[in-house]
């Protein structure tokens, strides 16, 4: 995926090599020492000579990514939104199932007016469906049948929690006949799983 890469960082004096991890609004670093940077205190980032540096408030953390730095760089100064990220073009036909915050309802509203809500419509190509425990999965084979071509599926669930996982999202789907092929990052609580129907079955 191009987020993930084992790499030696330096912070302070403390030197390791170890896993960084690009995510949405943070690096993160796991060696002999461990890094967590949200994007929002960060000062600078600078890419040179295959160096990703960047200055906080705690000091310069320098991570060696060799030719992934400038594309490291780039992602932080200029985060892509959560629609682009989840794939929705302006204008298409989006169902939305379940309970999702306004602020949800505001994007997805700013890019098409095609927008069922509490149901699945026949005709849709984005499908939201907002699943807060693993009992609430058992509308996704009702929600899988009415799916048509190239539709895809967003399964989004609170993250790190006991009474639903990422397990049990990737079970719900794969028994309901669908593929998995990508997650996003919802929100600073939720996470998502994109499904699709296989080609084979299309």
């Amino acid at each position: 995926m191009g987020n993930e890469a084992n790499c030696k960082v330096q912070f302070g004096k403390q030197r390791s090599e170890g896993t960084a991890l690009l995510e949405t609004s943070e690096i993160l670093f796991r060696g002999e020492f461990r890094l967590k940077i949200p994007f929002s205190t960060i000062k600078s980032a600078k890419a040179l000579d295959g160096e990703l540096r960047l200055q906080t408030a705690e000091g310069l953390a320098v991570f060696h990514l060799g030719a992934a730095a400038e594309k490291w760089r780039d992602k932080i100064l200029h985060p892509r939104s959560r629609i682009e990220k989840l794939g929705v073009k302006p204008g298409a036909k989006v169902s939305l199932f379940g309970s999702f915050a306004p602020d949800f309802f505001m994007e997805i509203g700013g890019l098409t007016k095609s927008v069922s809500k509490g149901k699945v419509a026949a005709d849709s190509e984005w499908i939201f469906f907002a699943a807060n425990s693993e009992g609430e999965l058992g509308a996704l084979p009702k929600i899988s049948k009415s799916m048509k071509g190239a539709a895809a599926l967003w399964i989004v669930y609170p993250k790190g929690q006991k009474h639903i996982t990422e397990n049990d999202v990737l079970a719900a789907g794969r028994n309901s006949g669908l593929k998995y092929v990508k997650v996003v990052g919802f929100s600073l609580t939720h996470t998502s799983l994109k499904f699709v129907i296989p080609l084979s079955e299309r």
